[in-house]
């Protein structure tokens, strides 16, 4: 095998509480993320020796375009991946990696660990290196919490810094459709984890993990709704008022829940379906009239 065409899904986070700082410098959190049908897409060929990633295209706001810091940057998460995959299996030969963006830069929806999750699984095939899932985890965790939640793929409960993950079953077929809105704000998930501090006014979350639990479970949209919840909302929005004034219309818009995915910047509104995404989608642009990225989605398995 000479050449691979793989997906990297993006991810939302359904529910994130922040627990408390650990002395390794990482927060402790409890959260359940699942995947979207929204993707990056990789295509991975065997090259002699040398890693070279570059971005091919990436996504626009209405032309305005993302920025998109790849290129031959030895630093970002796609090539630290091949080269950490490299270093631990021994293997000789490099690979020329062309990453399609989709999925919005520094936009809360795990887009970097993805691509960075897929490409441990795809060289590992098209190198024939033969680590196990557990092992290519284990070496996602020392590039990035989330990834080997999206090594492991599907609905996922995670603890500690991330490392603690669990399979969460799911309704058959999958019903989840969401709408994502982003306007273009890339936040930096570090900046925002230095500035929470814990909020002794919030709601309280007792039974809300349980309520998503259930829902996903058992395929119901107002359980889900029911427990939605991001410790993080609030200190984003006291630094981004945007993503507020967009939160506060999806609400008005009658979505059936709405929240902030992690750290920002991207917005979802959970929806019946597609057809009422779609109304959902066409009234948020026009009623804040201001540069967006929207998108129709649904919860995938993988």
């Amino acid at each position: 095998m000479k050449r691979l065409e793989i997906q990297a899904p993006a991810k939302i986070n359904l529910y994130l509480d922040v627990l408390g700082k650990r002395i390794d410098g990482y927060h402790e959190i409890n959260s359940l993320l699942v995947p979207v049908s929204l993707c990056d897409q990789l295509i991975l060929e065997a090259m002699p020796e040398k890693i070279n990633t570059v971005a091919k295209s990436f996504t626009h706001f209405e032309g305005i375009p993302w920025p998109v810091f790849l290129g031959l940057r030895k630093e970002n998460l796609v090539t630290r991946a091949a080269h950490l995959l490299k270093e631990a299996t021994g293997y000789r030969g490099g690979a020329r990696i062309v990453l399609k963006k989709n999925i919005p830069i520094a936009g809360g929806m795990g887009g970097g660990s993805s691509d960075a999750a897929a490409v441990l699984q795809g060289l590992n095939t098209l190198w024939n290196t033969g680590l196990s899932r557990e092992e290519m985890m284990a070496l996602g965790s020392k590039l990035g919490s989330d990834i080997p939640a999206l090594v492991h793929g599907g609905a996922i409960k995670m603890n500690g810094r991330g490392e603690c993950i669990q399979a969460v079953r799911r309704a058959v077929p999958p019903s989840l459709w969401l709408v994502l809105v982003n306007p273009g704000l890339c936040i930096s998930t570090g900046d925002i984890y230095s500035r929470y501090r814990p909020d002794l006014t919030s709601p309280p979350t007792e039974g809300r993990f349980d309520s998503i639990l259930s829902g996903l479970e058992e395929g119901s949209l107002d359980q889900i709704a029911a427990g939605l919840f991001n410790a993080l909302q609030r200190t984003v929005f006291q630094k981004y008022p945007l993503l507020e004034i967009i939160y506060n219309e999806l609400e008005k818009a009658n979505a059936k829940g709405v929240l902030l995915s992690g750290t920002g910047s991207t917005v979802f509104a959970l929806v019946e379906n597609r057809a009422q995404g779609c109304e959902l989608e066409a009234r948020i642009r026009g009623d804040l009239g201001c540069p967006l990225w929207t998108c129709v989605v649904q919860a995938i398995e993988e």
